[in-house]
């Protein structure tokens, strides 16, 4: 096996440059490197898309972090490799590597891939075999890395049963090290094949999904069966790993790796809440999320002013999935304000919700940099907004944007879905009629136009969601429906921008999909597919061909509504809610489409 060192002077002439590594990869400030002499576990944490977004994701600062705590482990890092360098390490005849170490992935204890969005599933494929790894898990034996995967990508696992050993469901803090104490102990002191291994880790931790002690079963329509356990020592239903409800028990990062590049969120995160009190039926967060954790706002002040001095960002970004529902968020705000305004760092709220408080935020942060004021009002009308249980009004919307324009705000960006359930014409007039009227309020106020974007994502009903059962709106459909809101937009002030629908589509079949799609996903991946999350590198052609190839349904996976009454992927996967939850908010949901057919509006 290469060398580190030799792998480290082989790359450097494959790009060209006999240069430090820290010039052009890795060796960023704050990465951490160990003596490999003196570790018992190696770690490398893979994200399945670009090092900018990889880097940008706030999970993989905090599990490196928490991992690298520990004297006697080693977390590393690696992220999917652009298509010319896939390309160039295959011709060189060179593995992936770590970032820290040059290290070939074949050569860490566990590989962690960290899944944000199921149309990066083909990158995770990429990783597996540019680093050497069989990427089908029954072909490694015990000295092969454990393939471990989770995220909000993980919560239907089936798609990728046959490429990932071991699924963490839930929060990874205290998994992700319980697996990593597990698997190394168990390999150093028992001559335990792979197999047994991985049964005694899902035996002492109830969240581990391991597919490979279940087997689906299949009805003559396609329909699932059954899904049988292969082993009856293996708990018949998986868990969701929660960590404390006291959320300071956890630590934040402090000393966060900063890129020598620019990526799109270019500066501290803090989580200041796990979490969300609302229960929107669309929403795969809110229930994958629960319960509600907060910190205290002396531990992220505190938090964000180590981060700052270790790092020299000049903007922190505040998250959580509703950061104004934050208790105590006024008083947050205003130390936030008065320990960095003076540093002449930048503090930003995303993830606002449109309510009463939204009217006295502007205010609030006076003298803070204000580039675009961002809300996720969903749909525009009160009875739609009743069906998805999103319990806003326009008016603290309306008066919102209007204190933002007097405080110096510039440009507001609205986030809205079409295909919902039961959506009709007058819910797509009123998605453009509130960007009007918020342009208007601009004008109305500071005597300009001022710029509103509305973002249209199209709906894809999520496993654990009430929506689950629901399919997905029609490529035709959302097409007629975005050329509808362009059409109907009148000032220039206004652009509405929909999310590409080929890329929905898949998403749906990757999302909704059972252990069959599997072969869909790698047949593509065959083919060609990298990067789908990409337009540049998106081709919906290749996903065509393995669909007609393997005689599969697009429609059946991603468009069919399913009777509740129907086994899903996902069922043996009990993710903070039970099903009898869900079957009644879905119930209640139906109730109401009937109540609003029978109220008219077309």
């Amino acid at each position: 096996m290469i060398s580190g060192d030799a792998l480290r002077d082989r790359v450097q002439l494959l790009l060209g440059k006999v240069v430090a590594p820290a010039q052009y990869i890795g060796g960023e400030l704050n990465a951490i490197v160990k003596d490999p002499a003196n570790i018992t576990a190696r770690v490398c944490m893979a994200f399945p898309d670009a090092y900018t977004i990889g880097q940008s994701y706030h999970g993989l600062q905090v599990l490196y972090s928490i991992l690298n705590s520990n004297p006697n482990w080693w977390c590393e890092r690696v992220f999917a490799p652009w298509p010319d360098f896939e390309k160039a390490l295959r011709e060189a005849d060179l593995p992936l590597y770590s970032l820290e170490s040059f290290t070939p992935l074949l050569r860490f204890d566990i590989l962690g891939f960290s899944l944000q969005y199921e149309v990066c599933y083909t990158n995770l494929l990429t990783i597996l075999e540019s680093g050497r790894i069989p990427i089908h898990s029954d072909k490694r034996d015990r000295h092969h890395p454990l393939i471990v995967a989770g995220g909000p990508g993980a919560q239907n696992p089936e798609i990728l049963a046959p490429f990932v050993d071991l699924f963490i469901l839930g929060d990874g803090e205290e998994s992700l090290p319980l697996i990593t104490k597990l698997w190394t102990q168990l390999r150093r002191e028992t001559d335990f094949s792979r197999e047994e291994i991985l049964a005694q880790i899902a035996k002492q931790a109830p969240w581990a999904y391991v597919p490979r002690f279940f087997e689906p079963d299949y009805k003559a329509d396609g329909t699932l069966a059954a899904i049988h356990r292969t082993r009856s020592d293996i708990p018949a239903q998986i868990t969701s790993c929660t960590i404390t409800e006291d959320l300071d028990a956890i630590p934040l990062p402090t000393r966060p790796v900063v890129s020598h590049i620019r990526t799109p969120h270019d500066r501290i995160a803090i989580e200041i809440m796990r979490g969300c009190p609302w229960q929107c039926r669309f929403c795969q967060s809110t229930v994958i999320k629960r319960p509600l954790r907060l910190r205290k706002v002396e531990t992220i002040v505190a938090t964000a002013l180590e981060s700052y001095r270790n790092t020299g960002y000049d903007e922190i970004s505040i998250l959580s999935l509703s950061t104004s529902d934050y208790p105590y968020f006024e008083e947050l705000v205003k130390r936030m304000h008065e320990t960095f305004h003076p540093l002449g760092v930048n503090v930003t709220l995303p993830s606002l919700r449109i309510n009463n408080q939204l009217r006295t935020l502007p205010q609030l942060v006076k003298g803070i940099r204000k580039a675009g004021l961002t809300l996720a009002p969903e749909v525009a009308r009160d009875d739609m907004r009743e069906q998805i249980r999103k319990k806003i009004k326009n008016e603290d919307l309306y008066e919102g944007c209007r204190e933002a324009f007097k405080h110096g705000w510039e440009k507001v960006k609205l986030y809205f879905l079409v295909g919902l359930p039961g959506e009709r014409r007058i819910d797509l007039d009123g998605i453009v009629d509130m960007a009007e009227t918020i342009a208007q309020i601009g004008k109305e106020v500071t005597g300009k136009w001022k710029e509103v974007t509305a973002s249209v994502s199209n709906f894809i009903p999520k496993p654990h969601t009430p929506y689950q059962w629901n399919g997905m709106q029609t490529r035709e459909y959302l097409t007629e429906a975005g050329q509808y809101l362009r059409s109907r937009v009148r000032l220039r002030a206004v652009k509405v921008k929909q999310h590409d629908i080929e890329t929905s589509i898949l998403e749906g079949i990757l999302t909704r999909g059972d252990r069959r799609t599997a072969a869909l996903l790698e047949l593509a991946w065959r083919k060609g597919a990298r990067f789908d999350g990409w337009r540049e590198h998106f081709r919906a052609s290749i996903w065509h061909e393995a669909l007609a190839e393997l005689g599969m349904d697009a429609h059946f996976y991603a468009q069919r509504e399913r009777p509740v009454t129907e086994m899903l992927p996902w069922d043996h996967v009990n993710v903070k809610r039970g099903r009898d939850f869900l079957e009644g908010e879905y119930g209640k949901s139906r109730i109401q489409l009937t109540v609003m057919a029978e109220a008219g509006g077309c």
